[in-house]
């Protein structure tokens, strides 16, 4: 596999599940829906950034790195991930949690993945000022350097996309196990759709499909950034990506598909399309998607579908990327009359 000369530690139960979603694809009556199930990658109740973390506990491992750092925000499913993959493997983890979403609820700081990342016990650090990934970096950076005056050998994860994506890498791997699955059922895929945040799910999806000889559209629905800035970040990664796989040169930027209809209000913040959608997969399929990722990326294949984007009997396979401990962050998810205000 093109992956195979960088180091991985094993944190993932693989191959994650491809199943249709039968239900809501009757009610559309369109396009066949799939759905592959990264929410049951088997670490710390799941998510995408575990195939991620393979790669940079992998990378921090061939370091010698005896302590993690990261950071992201207080319903961070990476934080989450990230502290449960360094217990696993025996690592302390220091992280910094941003006060990134304003006008939450006590919930949004005490339920979800704050609560789990707490009972893991990890180190934590807080800031509440508005700061850019940049300076989050900067302030992991300084936490290293104190680190290795005390004698530890800290391996830093970045926010910023100014380094390596090593995680990405995880995202090659799932596009060879996506084809695989397809393989067997003898399913022709139409399209792919996601969530996109960091950018590093959809830029190893875009590497690792065009690098095996595929030609599939890959929809990202941004859930942080409006869409010519998350354009310029994803085409970025995916051709690092290409690039640390052998194959430079293959994805340009019209590869790159990014819509930021679903990103109003902000992140971490709610919509009725996302509400709606949350409702729709709970109700028809028993799947929980989360407030932040996977509900902006199913309203906005809801969005396509009814533009008819798609053509009938297409399969578009629809990433459900995690995160469902968030919902217990947001109360109101369940608050009759959130829907009405204005």
């Amino acid at each position: 596999m093109f992956t195979d000369k960088y180091p991985k530690a094993k944190l993932t139960h693989n191959p994650t599940a491809l199943e249709q979603l039968s239900n809501v694809s009757k009610l559309f009556s369109g396009p066949n829906i799939w759905i592959k199930r990264d929410d049951c990658t088997g670490l710390a109740l799941g998510g995408n950034k575990v195939r991620q973390l393979e790669y940079y506990l992998g990378h921090a491992l061939a370091q010698n790195s005896n302590t993690i750092l990261t950071a992201g925000a207080i319903q961070s499913n990476h934080v989450r991930l990230c502290v449960a993959a360094a217990k696993k493997l025996g690592l302390d983890i220091e992280v910094v949690l941003a006060h990134q979403v304003s006008g939450r609820q006590s919930q949004y700081y005490q339920s979800g993945n704050p609560f789990l990342i707490e009972l893991m016990g990890a180190k934590t650090h807080h800031y509440t000022e508005k700061k850019d990934e940049d300076s989050a970096d900067s302030m992991l950076f300084s936490i290293a350097e104190r680190l290795r005056k005390e004698g530890k050998t800290p391996y830093v994860i970045p926010r910023s996309d100014n380094y390596l994506p090593y995680g990405s890498l995880g995202y090659v791997d799932f596009s060879a196990e996506l084809l695989q699955q397809c393989n067997k059922l003898s399913l022709k895929i139409d399209g792919i759709v996601l969530a996109s945040g960091s950018g590093a799910t959809q830029a190893g999806i875009l590497a690792g499909i065009k690098a095996l000889g595929f030609d599939i559209p890959v929809y990202g629905f941004s859930v942080k950034r409006d869409k010519q800035a998350q354009t310029q970040r994803v085409l970025k990664k995916s051709q690092l990506v290409a690039d640390m796989i052998g194959f430079k040169g293959i994805v340009n930027k019209s590869d790159v598909w990014i819509s930021d209809s679903m990103l109003t209000p902000g992140y971490g913040q709610l919509n009725d399309p996302m509400l709606d959608a949350i409702d729709l997969l709970a109700q028809q399929e028993g799947i929980f998607l989360d407030p932040t990722y996977t509900s902006r990326a199913m309203a906005g294949l809801i969005e396509l579908i009814q533009q008819k984007h798609f053509k009938a009997n297409q399969n578009i396979v629809f990433l459900h990327s995690g995160g469902s401990p968030a919902l217990f962050g947001y109360p109101e998810v369940l608050d009759d009359a959130f829907y009405n205000l204005e």
